[in-house]
């Protein structure tokens, strides 16, 4: 099976050794998703705006592997503050009405003091 990398062109991406994403066969996986801005620009004050960002993100990785949010069967949230849950659930349950991943939700510290939330995603392409 033929193993194809997507990246963001985030800097982490290079210094730390990973993609965005890695789709093998009809799976993609997508890595955890910060609100990373262009020009490393300061995110969106809301954890609702940083989760839009994220999932914006996602949404491109995935579009490039060849499926959709649609297609996502799992999601993991992380918060810094479990307050961010509503805000950041209300932005996930928009982008996966249909699709209704199975997920978990964690409270945690982020790498970026200016981060509120990050996402990550596993997609299974379906056949058209």
């Amino acid at each position: 099976m033929t193993r194809q990398l997507i990246s963001s062109g985030a800097a982490f991406e290079e210094r730390v050794g990973y993609s965005r994403a890695v789709r093998i066969g009809d799976r993609v996986w997508v890595s955890g998703t910060a609100p990373i801005m262009p020009g490393d620009a300061d995110p969106p004050a809301t954890p609702y705006d940083q989760a839009k960002v994220c999932l914006g993100i996602i949404e491109r990785a995935l579009q490039e592997a060849g499926s959709s949010l649609d297609e996502v069967v799992r999601t993991r949230i992380y918060v810094t503050e479990a307050e961010s849950i509503d805000d950041v659930g209300r932005a996930h349950g928009e982008a996966f009405a249909r699709a209704r991943p199975a997920t978990t939700g964690i409270v945690t510290q982020l790498l970026d003091p200016r981060w509120l939330v990050e996402i990550e995603a596993e997609a299974v392409i379906l056949p058209s």
